[in-house]
């Protein structure tokens, strides 16, 4: 996970560990796609609490290798099972890694249920509306 540099930011802590496998295949029409799995446990800041969420992480991509600077045919862009990837020379495995998990992962990770980060270390919730409704001498009751 130490590797995975622009994931820094999103994680809680980089304990864990990320399994993946790639497979390249030529196809009938002799196009080059790859195949992307990766599975693995990542501990994710939540977005309301800021404390670790447990996230499972599981990929599966195919990519269809595209040449830098070659047009990607329209029903290439119309199949939803194949992105393209445009590349020239070697492709950055890591990098490519890293990129599917960011792409995978929840816009705004957060529990289904937890407590607003409080820093102020105050039990006794009160409502920030509370001194206007004591003003209009609403005692909470309705007519």
């Amino acid at each position: 996970m130490a590797k995975f540099t622009r994931l820094t930011d999103v994680l809680s802590n980089q304990n864990g560990t990320v399994s993946y496998r790639i497979d390249g295949e030529l196809d009938a029409e002799r196009k080059l796609t790859l195949h992307v799995a990766a599975h693995g446990k990542l501990s994710l800041r939540c977005q309301r609490c800021l404390e670790a969420l447990a996230w499972d992480l599981a990929v599966d991509t195919r990519l269809q290798l595209i040449r830098a600077g070659q047009a990607i045919p329209d029903e290439e862009l119309e199949n939803d099972e194949t992105d393209a990837l445009e590349v020239e020379g070697e492709i950055d495995v890591l990098a490519l890694i890293e990129d599917e998990i960011l792409l995978a992962m929840p816009l705004a990770p957060r529990h289904e249920r937890c407590g607003l980060p409080n820093p102020g270390g105050d039990t006794d919730e009160k409502s920030p509306f509370a001194v206007l409704a004591a003003l209009r001498g609403d005692t909470g009751s309705k007519a």
